[in-house]
């Protein structure tokens, strides 16, 4: 596990250099005011050097202020980004071990047919849980990347969002019905693909930190006016205010990585926030009330009422 640098050393050294640039400060004023008094002659040099002093000494306080607060955030960031290498090994380390033993458990010796089907169901999802982790990190490197306008469509967001809820259920293995919809059928013109990635990590969180018993509610309504409003709730320990600006950080994870119970690398809200801003959309997070777990907001402008045809499932 990577050594983390401690924040209380920069934060005692930039306090401790601003006390003393305000003694420093306020003494020499003193001293300044005290001669000028004693030599009037004097006195317009004595205030004009006031003048500079001051100007550059409240420079010098700024500066330092300055310093603090870059280096807090320099270390916040080394923080997640080392709790990033921590979880993307993790990640990566655990399917590869997972399919190593399998390949060397069929390769040593006979097993039945049941027991090998087991392993080759175990190893295709070890497998597709490293192509999640790849296409994470793809999709965070895109996000840099320009879109043309030529490359909206018209999207169904009902359609979308029943879409990946079906994905992120397949994943999991999880029976339909814990998803509960509440879909008003709108449109919106955007790049499809970049709605499928931003409700798709929604989803899979809110059934990754549910309860034992997993419960998912996705709403979608179209304001008056032309707002399409999507809303993804469950039914987990919830997330405290502290802590909700933060989990859109890059590499931000709540608590120590080698002490979680879930999977994953800290970018999925990072991609989320990235795609909602190109968007011009808003995203916020609260309380699920009256019950447990937390809901995800996310208002996106310039939603119009779907007049064709839902499509056909294949």
């Amino acid at each position: 596990m990577a050594t983390r640098r401690s924040l209380s050393l920069p934060i005692v050294l930039a306090i401790v250099m601003i006390l003393i640039l305000v003694v420093l400060t306020i003494g020499w004023v003193l001293l300044n005011v005290v001669g000028a008094w004693k030599d009037n002659q004097m006195a317009g040099v004595y205030w004009a050097l006031l003048s500079i002093g001051t100007t550059f000494i409240g420079l010098l306080l700024a500066g330092t202020i300055i310093y603090l607060v870059l280096t807090i955030k320099a270390i916040n960031l080394n923080r997640r980004q080392s709790n990033f290498i921590d979880s993307v090994t993790h990640e990566l380390k655990s399917p590869i071990a997972s399919m190593k033993l399998y390949l060397q458990t069929l390769n040593r010796r006979q097993v039945s047919e049941e027991e090998r089907g087991h392993f080759y169901l175990c190893m295709v999802e070890d497998l597709d849980r490293l192509e999640r982790l790849i296409n994470q990190l793809l999709d965070a490197g895109r996000l840099e990347q320009g879109r043309i306008d030529a490359d909206r469509e018209n999207v169904f967001l009902d359609v979308l969002l029943r879409d990946c809820a079906r994905t992120v259920g397949m994943h999991y293995r999880i029976a339909p019905e814990i998803f509960q919809f509440e879909l008003q059928p709108c449109a919106i013109r955007a790049w499809r693909v970049d709605l499928d990635i931003l409700f798709r990590n929604l989803i899979d969180n809110a059934v990754k930190y549910s309860g034992s018993e997993p419960r998912v509610g996705i709403h979608l309504r179209r304001t008056a006016d032309g707002k399409a409003i999507i809303r993804v709730s469950d039914n987990g320990r919830g997330i405290p205010s502290r802590f909700r600006r933060k989990i859109f950080c890059r590499f931000e994870r709540l608590g120590l990585e080698l002490e979680r119970e879930r999977p994953g690398t800290g970018l999925g809200l990072y991609i989320v926030r990235n795609i909602a801003r190109r968007l011009k959309a808003r995203i916020r997070v609260r309380d699920n009330e009256p019950g447990p777990g937390s809901v995800f907001e996310v208002q996106i402008p310039g939603a119009i009422e779907r007049k064709e045809p839902e499509p056909v499932a294949e």
